[in-house]
């Protein structure tokens, strides 16, 4: 846990570690070195016996994460996208598969990849001035890090086609109400409300959560493999389309954007 890195924040409290996104002049969007990061710091963690389980939070009180980088959308290929795609779903999948309890604790904006992070975790706690949704549209690409699949499975089909293929957002209390968060709370209780969840599942036999948790994320792997190729494939093919890198210019390029659209 003596490793450094530039993008994210390791914090240990007895057996619970916090990872706190790093980049809030950026809304801690996820960029190729958060990715990177995040897997040698989940790898550290599921070697580390002593760790019972983990919180992901994002740094300041505006976003958990906004979402992927833009900046570095901007520059991919069909090819260069498909192995962001790939490494995303990787990462992604190391929080899922991690063999202790993964709280997110969603401080803000939820967007995009960062959305996909959190729906990775195995449970949701949302301050109540959180803002969550799929804004991927509007660039003319779609989730690329699992979060076609993950959300489906998290609120619904239909629900699912609203959020990703219209890109509205929802604020705490309906993410709430439709099963996309577990709770909502102040933002002056959310840390302690992610800590007391922690130390509650903290108390637990480590081996009976690790086959809990994994028996329970068999039922979702039906089709799970074909399903993030499937995505992986469709997000690369958009990069190849002119619109794509037209939508995502023009984005840039704005001036008065929306808070949250980094």
């Amino acid at each position: 846990m003596s490793k450094t890195y530039t993008t994210i924040n390791l914090r240990k409290e007895q057996t619970t570690t916090w990872i706190t996104l790093d980049r809030p002049n950026k809304l801690n969007a996820i960029n190729a070195t958060m990715l990177q990061e995040l897997s040698e710091a989940l790898d550290t963690i599921e070697k580390d016996t002593n760790i019972r389980c983990v919180i992901i939070t994002g740094k300041g009180e505006k976003a958990f994460s906004a979402g992927a980088d833009i900046t570095e959308l901007q520059k991919l290929t069909q090819k260069t996208a498909a192995e962001l795609s790939r490494k995303g779903q990787q990462v992604f999948s190391q929080v899922e598969t991690l063999s202790k309890p993964v709280v997110a604790a969603i401080n803000g904006y939820a967007l995009g990849g960062g959305l996909e992070l959190a729906l990775a975790c195995d449970f949701r706690l949302a301050s109540d001035h959180a803002e969550l949704g799929f804004p991927e549209m509007k660039l003319g690409i779609i989730p690329g890090w699992g979060g076609t699949q993950r959300l489906a499975w998290t609120v619904g089909v239909a629900e699912a086609k609203r959020l990703i293929m219209l890109g509205d957002r929802v604020k705490a209390e309906e993410a709430y109400k439709m099963g996309l968060v577990d709770k909502v709370v102040s933002m002056g209780k959310l840390e302690a409300e992610a800590e007391a969840l922690a130390q509650r599942l903290c108390e637990g036999s480590p081996a009976a959560l690790k086959y809990a948790k994994h028996a329970i994320n068999l039922v979702t792997k039906g089709s799970i493999e074909s399903g993030l190729k499937k995505e992986t494939d469709f997000f690369a093919l958009l990069f190849s389309k002119k619109e794509t890198k037209a939508k995502i210019e023009s984005f840039l390029s704005q001036g008065n954007k929306k808070e949250g659209d980094y």
